[in-house]
């Protein structure tokens, strides 16, 4: 499995991330997770598309393009054929960029995105297919157009580089207090843009931060968990396995193993990491 994360244009850092290709000539067939991480994400297989469990439809075929929206659950896949596929990761204030009004309600879902806009993802299926034979152009063209169709808030920008920036610990009281906006003013406005409450973002990023520090470091598990912004390491390991299913040493033992061999954690690991491999 090959999993690499690469830079966008300077002009439109505001409302893209990165972009990001994961292959995989020869699958095992174990159902692989991904941990959420506060981002929604426009996809295109280049390939036969991977089956994918959800709460909504249980496990079915993903759709050649799709806009996968914000989790709060992991998101999990069955791949047993050979797999490329492309990934364009939106800025958390610019989720609302394809799905608009019905942002919140697609949280935990992955998308077809015919049915958000048909037209824009028959023109992304070609400028993917472009890029992958070596010019990346028409994409950019493309995402370019669009990012002029969607102005972003400001307040909720700088709340998400606030909590961002924090790795979870920024209390959302003293974020909306920096708003300058009501309180519920900004639980509104921020859902609308994000497509999740500031404290469900605030969580995510916790757990990123979390989850980083147990791949890259050593660090006591009672001492990394104050460190991280939880109560105690009780708070933590509830937290982990709520999302995860394992505890703090758990998942800190199979994401070391993972550098040695094709584990369920594999797929896990490349996203936390921002790469595949040792």
């Amino acid at each position: 499995m090959d999993y690499r994360q690469y830079p966008v244009p300077d002009e439109l850092r505001r409302h893209i991330a990165c972009l990001w290709r994961l292959s995989d000539s020869s699958p095992k067939g174990i159902v692989q997770t991904i941990y959420p991480d506060g981002y929604c994400e426009l996809i295109v297989h280049l390939r036969t598309p991977p089956q994918y469990w959800d709460a909504v439809d249980g496990w079915h075929q993903q759709s050649a393009t799709l806009f996968a929206a914000q989790h709060v659950t992991a998101v999990k896949l069955s791949i047993s054929q050979p797999l490329d596929c492309l990934g364009i990761r939106l800025q958390p204030a610019a989720s609302a960029m394809l799905a608009g009004r019905v942002l919140p309600k697609l949280r935990d879902r992955i998308v077809d995105l015919v049915s958000l806009d048909a037209g824009f993802s028959k023109s992304l299926r070609a400028a993917v297919r472009a890029l992958a034979e070596g010019s990346d152009a028409a994409l950019w063209r493309l995402m370019a157009r669009r990012v002029a169709t969607h102005g972003l808030d400001e307040r909720i920008e700088k709340a998400v580089a606030r909590i961002s920036a924090s790795h979870g610990t920024a209390r959302v009281d003293a974020t909306v207090r920096a708003s300058g906006m009501s309180t519920r003013s900004f639980q509104t406005r921020f859902r609308a843009c994000v497509g999740l409450t500031p404290k469900e973002f605030t969580r995510l990023m916790r757990l990123q931060a979390t989850l980083r520090a147990l791949d890259e470091t050593d660090a006591v598990i009672s001492e990394l968990a104050i460190d991280q912004g939880f109560a105690d390491q009780a708070h933590a390991t509830r937290d982990l396995r709520r999302v995860t299913g394992l505890t703090p040493a758990k998942l800190r033992t199979e994401l070391r193993r993972d550098r040695n061999g094709e584990t369920a954690m594999r797929l896990a690991a490349a996203f936390i990491r921002g790469y595949s491999g040792a």
